[in-house]
């Protein structure tokens, strides 16, 4: 948003600039100012190329002047997009024709008005992005050296590797990152210090470790002597729906050209795993998430009522149901569905029952399996999303202690927890409901994860109207 401020402030400079140099009149109709300023063509355009250089993407551990660099690209390919929009469109629709040519001898840039407004607007472009951007990294640097906004991480490994990888974090305060502890890369350690930071322990320990001192990334930084560990630290971190990124005991020179990797004031980082709705991504995904639940609110809103009112005076019981689930990062919250069966519940709404629902299961009401089949059940769950506990389309939420159950018996199971938990998902459009096979559930939702875009977001939420409601899975 406020890129679209900055980038319609430079298309209005150069437009003001161009009225003065060649002394014209502003427009009598008030859509002629967006158009004659060009604004129109160059905010969407603007902000298109700067999603294709890549400038909505997590930016707390990249230096400022590379992100400066990708603003004066961006900029470079919006003024191409914008000629090409206006070639396509007819410029002469919005260029006013000038005094006579010989009147301004010379180039014909300074002759043309629209050629002179696309030339100021060229230098108006990166000149208020960068200002803003600028001023907007600074401020955060600056709340970030006060300890607002931060990000806790821990180190695997305590030797040189580890210390450089400490001091380099700590050095660049900037960046918001903390070191929060060590884990020692040996099996285990009666170190407790280093760096005047605690040892938490070895590498034996560590599911326990960050299982009882959360963190929000761990940087692997074990000599390469000992690289033999990295596969089975992999594995056991499979289990805890952090960041994952490897510090390689290399200098970043000898690294290939063509792999992926950043790197903060000459220390290479290797991101191995990140939550794929980091940056821009995760915005639209959240706008996405509001504006459908609160459209489906208001189109669902009679159901809604009715539904509660059988539910009340035909049951005779509590209208809502509530249950500890787990979504993002492994945290809880509670789930509202409408209560479709005859278990027992507490004055808090949550039921001692741990077993999943089965077919024909004699505990589900009536009135309660018809809501079931058709997935009406569901329907509270839109508040839940307004909450920001869940979202409209990712992996199904899970009770905590069936979370533990599968952690242990399912390979890359937590992997699920590094987006929120969704109403649909990529499984349910697909059939994988109710008591269906979790090795076949959780591949689909590791596709999801991995090839997340908002547009498969929007495809999932239309297979939902059509086959994600009634299924005969969905009991």
């Amino acid at each position: 948003m406020l890129d679209a401020v900055a980038i319609a402030s430079a298309a209005i400079i150069a437009w003001m600039i161009r009225i003065d140099r060649f002394d014209q009149s502003f427009p009598d109709q008030w859509e002629e100012y967006f158009k004659d300023s060009l604004i129109v063509f160059a905010v969407p355009m603007a902000l298109l190329a700067m999603v294709s250089f890549k400038l909505y993407k997590p930016r707390r551990d990249k230096a400022i002047a590379g992100e400066i660099a990708q603003i004066c690209k961006a900029s470079i390919a919006s003024i191409m997009l914008i000629v090409v929009a206006l070639w396509a469109v007819g410029s002469n629709r919005l260029a006013v024709v000038g005094p006579p040519v010989e009147q301004y001898p010379g180039w014909r840039l300074a002759t043309d008005p629209l050629r002179f407004q696309l030339a100021v607007f060229a230098v108006a472009l990166p000149a208020t992005v960068g200002t803003y951007r600028l001023g907007l990294r600074l401020i955060l640097r600056s709340m970030r050296r006060r300890g607002v906004n931060m990000r806790h991480v821990a180190i695997l490994g305590v030797g040189r590797l580890g210390q450089i990888t400490a001091r380099t974090l700590t050095r660049n305060s900037w960046t918001g990152i903390r070191v929060a502890y060590f884990i020692s890369h040996h099996e285990q350690t009666n170190r407790t210090k280093c760096l005047n930071l605690p040892v938490a322990g070895g590498v034996r320990e560590l599911e326990f470790i960050l299982e009882n001192k959360r963190v929000d990334a761990i940087y692997l930084a074990i000599p390469s002597a000992m690289s033999a560990q990295i596969p089975m630290i992999l594995r056991q971190l499979e289990r805890f729906a952090i960041d994952v990124r490897i510090i390689p005991d290399v200098h970043l020179r000898y690294l290939p050209h063509n792999m992926a990797v950043s790197e903060l004031e000459g220390m290479p980082i290797l991101s191995y795993r990140e939550s794929p709705m980091a940056g821009i991504g995760g915005v639209l995904k959240r706008v996405l998430d509001i504006t459908g639940a609160l459209i489906a609110l208001i189109v669902f809103s009679p159901v809604m009522i009715f539904i509660a009112l059988v539910i009340k005076f035909g049951d005779r019981g509590q209208v809502i149901f509530r249950q500890q689930r787990v979504s993002l990062g492994g945290d809880t919250f509670t789930i509202w569905k409408f209560r479709t069966m005859r278990a027992y519940v507490d004055k808090n709404g949550n039921s001692d029952d741990e077993e999943w629902t089965s077919k024909n299961d004699p505990r589900i009401t009536r009135f309660g399996a018809f809501l079931r089949r058709t997935s009406l059940d569901e329907l509270p769950q839109l508040i839940n999303v307004l909450r920001g506990d869940m979202a409209l389309v990712g992996p199904r939420p899970e009770r905590p202690e069936l979370i533990d159950r599968f952690r242990e018996d399912w390979r890359g199971y937590m992997l699920r927890q590094q987006v929120k938990a969704g109403m649909t998902g990529w499984a349910q459009v697909n059939g994988l409901r109710g008591d269906t096979s979790l090795r076949k559930r959780l591949q689909y939702d590791l596709f999801y994860i991995r090839n997340w875009t908002i547009w498969f977001d929007v495809r999932i939420l239309i297979l939902t109207v059509f086959r994600g409601f009634i299924h005969r899975n969905a009991y």
